[in-house]
Parts: structure tokens; sequence; C-alpha cells
């Protein structure tokens, strides 16, 4: 008798009245909230200011998903063309199966047309999203609970996942190996939020730390798994992928803190007000006119200060008038 175990949903679909809400698309959802909203608090934070964030997403998200869904279509292509299987499948997204590699790689792109569109360096937009993405992570896996997907080994321990029977699973207790990946993105998320506050990471290192710390827990959970999955070297294709991205997410870190150390000083280029030149010019004839002025004026002082004509007055005010008229021609100059 198994006296301890997480249940499974018995339907991964919420119905709101007529409207059906699945909990893996909610989960994504809920996901891409969370990132932004901590993206766009550590941006402002950096000096960028609110919302670029959520307008960069615009272009992330959607090439994120596309990009997500294409990698577990092609490593898995078995489950959508193999015979006997419907190809139509292949689209339905909602069903589950969103590869992290193709969607952290098409969301890049994404980004960088976002950022390109609006000045930004795409180094320091992926540093302010950095740990939103791993809560983002955490919080989607929750998805595959709903779809009863992604479990690992049968095991009697008690946080064991109870799985249910379906045409494509066999019924028992296994390791709940969605609930450790979402745990183990907690801690990266949290990992990169106290790396770059101790240690001023910039130019793309909290974004690389980021990725690093991920793949090394994705090899063990990857482990775990028993779903179907082509092998090279007796090990799934997923832990050679974390394995080669881990090293390059290193490598980058090093290179990065030898080539620009340190951490951006700007983020994002302020706007200017365009310059009106009409009204620049108007307002320097309206300098020459109250030099003009001032000149005349000075000269009828002048020769009140000296009605007997000895000059000796007039000598020192024609300097003053002089230094007037220059001060003037260099204040027109200016407008």
């Amino acid at each position: 008798m198994d006296l301890a175990y997480i249940p499974s949903p018995s339907t991964g679909v919420i119905h709101l009245g007529p409207i059906p809400l699945r909990g893996y698309a909610f989960c994504i959802i809920l996901g891409v909230f969370v990132a932004v909203w901590l993206g766009n608090k550590r941006w402002i934070a950096r000096g960028g200011t609110a919302g670029t964030v959520a307008d960069i997403a615009v272009w992330a998200v959607p090439f994120g998903l596309v990009g997500g869904r294409l990698y577990h279509v092609i490593t898995d292509y078995q489950l959508y063309f193999s015979e006997g299987e419907n190809w139509v499948d292949a689209f339905k997204i909602w069903e589950g199966g969103l590869g992290i590699w193709g969607a952290i790689a098409f969301g890049a792109v994404g980004a960088w047309i976002g950022c390109r569109r609006r000045g930004i360096p795409l180094p320091a937009y992926a540093d302010a999203i950095a740990p939103g993405i791993a809560f983002a992570q955490a919080i989607g896996r929750w998805g595959n609970w709903f779809n009863q997907e992604l479990y690992g080994k049968p095991t009697d321990l008690p946080w064991a996942l109870k799985i249910t029977e379906s045409a494509n699973r066999e019924a028992g207790l296994y390791h709940p190996t969605f609930l450790y990946e979402s745990l183990w993105c907690v801690g990266v998320g949290f990992l990169v939020i106290w790396a770059d506050r101790r240690f001023k990471l910039g130019h793309g290192r909290a974004f690389a730390l980021y990725v690093a710390a991920y793949c090394s827990g994705r090899v063990w959970t990857e482990y775990l798994r028993v779903d179907e999955a082509h092998h090279i070297l007796g090990l799934r294709l997923n832990v050679w992928t974390a394995i080669v991205v881990f090293l390059l997410a290193v490598l980058y870190m090093v290179v990065s803190a030898r080539v620009r150390p340190g951490r951006e000083e700007t983020v994002e280029p302020r706007s200017r007000k365009p310059v009106d030149t009409e009204k620049a010019d108007d307002a320097g004839d309206a300098d020459a006119e109250g030099a003009g002025s001032g000149d005349a004026d000075s000269g009828k002082a002048a020769a009140d200060a000296d009605p007997d004509g000895s000059g000796d007055s007039a000598d020192a005010e024609s300097d003053d008038v002089e230094n007037g008229a220059g001060n003037g021609a260099g204040s027109a100059a200016k407008g």
C-alpha cells in the first residue's frame, strides 16, 4: 500500500464556463509574465526605462515558442511522422512538447531584433531577464505535471509521482523529474540574482551563468527520465546538448571577463528632443538685436557722462561699449 505520493491531475484542462483553459498553456503564460515582470524591475535598476523589456519580449516570446516547438518536433520526429502517427499533431503545442534549447536559441534571435530596433545591447538585456527565464522554466515545468509527461524511473519514495494509465503510458509511481527540474530552476534564478549583485556581472555574463547552471542540472534530471529519446554513445541527445552548451557558456564567461570586464554604464540610450533650427535662428537674431540696442544705449550714456567733451570718460566708456558689443556678438553666434 502506497502511503504517500504526488497525485497527477485527472485532466489537463480546466473549463472556465465555455472556455477551456489548458494547464500546460496556463503555466507557459504565467512563466512568461513572471519573466517579463522581474526582467522589467532589473532593467530599471540597471538604468533602463520601464516597458522596454515587455516591448522586446513581443519579439522574443513568439520566436521562442516557434523555436521550442521546432526543436521538439525535429528531435522527436517519430512521434509525428512515423507510420500510424498523424503529422498534424506536430502543431498541437497545447499537448506539450517544447524544447528549451530551441526556445532559448530562437528567443535570442527575436530579442536581438527587438534590441536592434531600440538601440539596446543584447547582452545587457539578456543579463536583465536571465533569472526571470529560470523562474519561468520552473513554472512551465508544472505544465508537464498537468499532461502527465516527462517523469522519471519507477520509485517508491514518498514524493513519487503517480501516473495513470493511458494509450502511451503505464500506470505506476515514478520520479517526478518535472518537480526536480522546477526546483533546480528556482535555485538557478536565485543564484544568478546573488552572483549579479555580488560580482556586478555585465556584458552577458549573468545570462551565461544561468545557462551553465541550468545545463548542469539538466544532465542529472535527464538521466532519470524514461521517455523515448535518441541516444548517442549511450547518452540521451539532451544530455550531450546540455554538456556542449554548458562548456560554451563557461567559455563565454571566461573570455568576456577578460575582454570586457565590469558592467555596462549605460544600457539604454536616452531620447533627446530634436533641435528646431528655425527657432534657434530666431533666437540668434534676437540676441544680435539686443546687442545692437545695447551699443546705442551705452553710447548715449557715455555722451551724457562727459558733457564738457574732455574725452576721458568717453574713452573709458568706449572700452565698455566695445566689450559689450563683443559679448553681444558672441551671444548671437552661440544662439
